[in-house]
């Protein structure tokens, strides 16, 4: 991610570029996004509220918290690393790609208000394509696999079942995969990472690459989309 906005503010003409590849987003948004089955194993709803917290990896975490922070239910969205050592969760150290660690999201939901087989849902569809391989559109290593981190017994057999019920279903063109693993660590990102999607939405690597999943959302998951 260290080169996205230097290689891009280089480009020619580039709000142009920008311009062009948001319209053609927004007029193929419907047919990019992917329409996935409910998961037939999900957690239950208890009938008051209970803050439960899900970790995802797919790709620049900046996409896949700007979705998350679009999700009925889900209170917090937080950008940080998950998969190496806490002295090596620092950002240009993750970039080297050597570090285990890969770019993660915490999502902190309300399980009273979206279960966390929801949350997988718009995790497969929508935030990330989890067919992909060490790389997400154009960024690339293995800071930027597909990976659930599960905290929990029950998250891990969730997580399980609905990665099969996909397989089966054959909604991808091509295998899944996405690593399923214990969550050992998250660890918060610098400030500069926070939000941002939300606090530049007029940057290139944005209007490109991160925009048009919120869109997704949004046509894909209108009952469960938030402004």
């Amino acid at each position: 991610m260290k080169s996205r906005i230097p290689a891009l503010a280089q480009v020619a003409g580039v709000a142009l570029i920008v311009a062009s590849a948001a319209i053609f987003h927004n007029l193929s948004a419907a047919e990019a996004a992917v329409v996935l089955p409910d998961p037939v194993i999900d957690a239950s709803r208890p009938s008051a509220s209970r803050k439960q917290t899900a970790v995802f990896a797919g790709g620049c975490f900046w996409g896949v918290e700007a979705v998350f922070q679009h999700v009925k239910g889900v209170k917090n969205a937080t950008s940080g690393y998950s998969g190496g050592s806490a002295n090596t969760a620092e950002y240009e150290t993750v970039s080297s790609g050597e570090t285990g660690h890969a770019e993660s999201v915490k999502v902190e939901f309300d399980a009273s208000q979206i279960s966390y087989g929801q949350l997988l849902k718009i995790f497969f569809s929508v935030a990330h394509d989890p067919t992909q391989l060490n790389r997400q559109g154009p960024d690339s290593g293995t800071q930027y696999r597909s990976v659930i981190f599960y905290s929990s017994d029950e998250q891990k057999r969730i997580a399980d079942a609905y990665v099969s019920q996909l397989e089966g279903a054959k909604v991808f063109p091509r295998p899944i995969v996405t690593q399923i693993v214990p969550l050992k660590g998250f660890y918060e990102a610098e400030g500069y990472h926070q939000n941002y999607a939300m606090l530049h939405p007029d940057n290139p690597y944005i209007a490109i690459n991160d925009a048009p999943k919120v869109e997704h959302l949004k046509q894909v998951f209108p009952e469960l989309y938030k402004k």
